[in-house]
């Protein structure tokens, strides 16, 4: 009799144990999703568009390409010296070689803000046909906004927390959705009726995380506290040096921008890096830049994917460079030709790289939807498509169940959850591993804490004391 007591103690313990597990996933899900709320739809509406920067850009640029000439086009060197004249005091950042020569010409340069600007040269009469802030072009504006959703470091810092926030969100999204007995309906497909919005919510998660995860961890190189961390571990001595090809937030674009603009020569002469050593601005006689024309004419046979870039040397780099800039990481190659023999000299692809490098060069690719083509662009609407559907619905869910007076979590039990060891040690790992997530859980501990302690109607809007429980009793919707 006594073990049969035993039995029936132990399991309404385990029972008693498993429901505050449960409800302590369902608050930490609540609390993610209301944080990264905006932020989702932020990151899904930018990201959803900027997928599709080659055809954005080529749609815009449909005035500049396949135009009727009245002549022969002119020498690159002609059309590069053009663009420069047309923004004062800036330098060459490169020049996009196009199959098609009656395409205008597309020079980048920088002005003395290092600012980058993009100039259209008609290719045969010269003609300036437009100078465009490369900031506000709507490709850039949209990875502007889905970086740092322009506010600089301070916006880039918060969508990384939000980042952090959304992966605890789909993890604990998923062991409530985890199968606990009975059919598919609920698991796979919603069912009718009053559950069918939670399990619209549930079915769309289940079937979007894998994707979402995905698209989360591979964008944390690109972070300012993860990022900044990660490539302190990449440039370890143990490593290959090999130069990063990507940034940790706005501050490290700026700070490359001014880089480019202080190495790169007004003129490219073969005396150029000398005369323009440490930024220095070259005087009116300087000689104009030459040998456009050579190295294009030496690169084109490699048919490099496009959009392909050509920069005259400078005093970081003292040949003259044509690489790919494909947003197909694996396809990038640089070819590296003498200055003054024009003889190729180095030549870089993907298989060179280190092995981070590479790991981080298919995750962007495939982050930005050009690893395997159209269908990568198209598995990157329908995940950020699924996200916008999640805010949706957990906002149609919350405004259901929502009571006057009271956030709408679910209500803490009485007696909180005894967690294994193992599962805090992991809490532990993940908040070391995703620092700004570590931060902001012990400040939201802190916070429950003193709530509870100090400001009772606080804690009881938020659902933390047994009277919230009691006014919020209902689970679910």
């Amino acid at each position: 009799m006594t073990n049969a007591v035993g039995s029936i103690e132990a399991r309404e313990r385990r029972r008693v144990d498993h429901a505050a597990f449960y409800r302590m996933i369902w608050r930490w899900h609540f609390y993610a999703g209301l944080f990264c709320l905006p932020f989702v739809t932020i990151l899904a509406l930018s990201g959803s568009v900027y997928l599709f920067k080659p055809q954005i850009d080529a749609y815009f640029d449909r005035p500049y390409t396949h135009m009727t000439l009245s002549g022969a086009p002119r020498s690159l060197d002609d059309q590069v010296e053009t663009a420069l004249a047309a923004v004062p005091d800036s330098r060459i950042k490169g020049l996009e070689l196009r199959e098609d020569t009656t395409d205008a010409a597309r020079v980048s340069v920088m002005d003395e803000t290092g600012r980058e600007q993009r100039v259209l040269v008609r290719p045969d009469t010269l003609e300036i046909l437009a100078v465009q802030d490369e900031k506000w072009r709507l490709s850039s504006f949209m990875h502007d906004i889905h970086g740092s959703m322009l506010l600089g470091k301070p916006g880039a810092i918060m969508l990384e927390l939000a980042g952090a926030w959304a992966i605890v969100m789909i993890i604990t999204g998923l062991y409530m959705w985890w199968p606990r007995g009975g059919g598919l309906a609920g698991l796979l497909y919603p069912r009718d009726g009053r559950p069918f919005l939670r399990d619209l919510h549930a079915v769309t998660g289940f079937y979007v995380s894998f994707f979402a995860l995905f698209l989360l961890v591979s964008g944390l190189p690109w972070t300012v506290v993860w990022g900044e961390g990660f490539k302190m571990a990449r440039d370890a001595p143990s490593q290959p040096q090999q130069q990063v090809d990507w940034t940790t937030g706005p501050a490290s674009e700026k700070a490359q921008r001014m880089a480019e603009y202080n190495s790169a020569p007004r003129a490219a002469d073969e005396h150029a890096e000398h005369r323009d050593h440490a930024g220095m601005k070259h005087d009116a006689a300087s000689k104009r830049l030459e040998g456009f024309d050579r190295v294009a004419q030496l690169a084109r046979p490699e048919h490099l994917a496009a959009p392909v870039i050509l920069t005259p040397p400078s005093p970081k780099n003292p040949n003259w460079q044509v690489r790919s800039a494909t947003q197909n990481r694996p396809q990038q190659k640089t070819l590296s030709f003498d200055p003054t023999s024009f003889a190729l000299v180095n030549r870089e692809d993907f298989s060179g790289k280190a092995m981070i490098d590479k790991v981080v060069g298919v995750g962007i690719a495939a982050h930005e939807g050009h690893l395997f083509g159209v269908a990568n662009q198209l598995l990157g609407l329908f995940t950020a498509l699924s996200f916008l559907a999640l805010v949706v619905s957990s906002l149609l869910m919350w405004l259901r169940r929502r009571q006057a007076g009271a956030l709408g979590a679910p209500p803490a039990l009485a007696e909180p959850p005894r967690l294994a060891p193992a599962l805090v040690l992991l809490i532990l790992l993940i908040g070391l591993f995703l620092p700004t997530l570590g931060v902001s859980l012990v400040a939201v501990f802190c916070f429950e804490a003193a709530a509870k302690r100090f400001t009772p109607g606080i804690a009881a809007w938020l659902g933390l004391t047994p009277r919230a429980a009691r006014l919020n009793s209902r689970d679910g919707l």
